[in-house]
């Protein structure tokens, strides 16, 4: 089964998972500099449901997001990593979005059981709004504070 799948394909999936009654629980990220911050979350949101698909920025969203030098790897490079990792189900590209109603469309569109956040996320009060208009119940989970892949960036003298 490969893991990296389009918009596309993913409400296909979503409706067979829909019908075994099972749980989707929706996240999103850079995902740039894998650390254990993120190994963290994605562990805790996928024991909030039974499919954990994550929404993948767009190398020009990475950019904007996180400055000029970054992402530091792909969008497919860090879809292939977030893919192998056990707790992930889907990992999905998303192409640039700028807008706060393209994203508020697409969460309607996938019509996740769960979003899950962290507990600091700066998009906090978008993503409740999101998932208000969707039907979904958002979950935080801890933020492990030690770890960020800005962070990491410049200990490493990457930034």
């Amino acid at each position: 089964m490969n893991k990296i799948i389009t918009l596309q394909k993913i409400t296909q999936v979503i409706k067979s998972v829909h019908n075994t009654g099972k749980s989707i629980v929706l996240v999103g990220g850079c995902f740039d500099i894998l650390h254990i911050g993120h190994i963290k979350f994605l562990e805790e949101a996928k024991k909030t449901g039974d499919i954990l698909l994550v929404l993948l920025e767009s190398d020009p969203k990475v950019k904007k997001l996180k400055g000029k030098n970054r992402p530091y790897f792909t969008q497919k490079e860090r879809a292939q990593v977030i893919a192998s990792l056990l707790y992930t189900d889907y990992v999905i590209l998303l192409p640039e979005i700028n807008q706060d109603r393209d994203y508020e469309r697409l969460v309607m569109q996938l019509k996740p059981d769960i979003i899950a956040v962290t507990e600091n996320d700066p998009l906090l009060k978008k993503k409740k709004h999101q998932a208000d208009v969707a039907g979904s119940r958002l979950k935080t989970v801890p933020f492990i504070k030690t770890f960020s892949s800005s962070r990491l960036a410049k200990i490493l003298g990457m930034e």
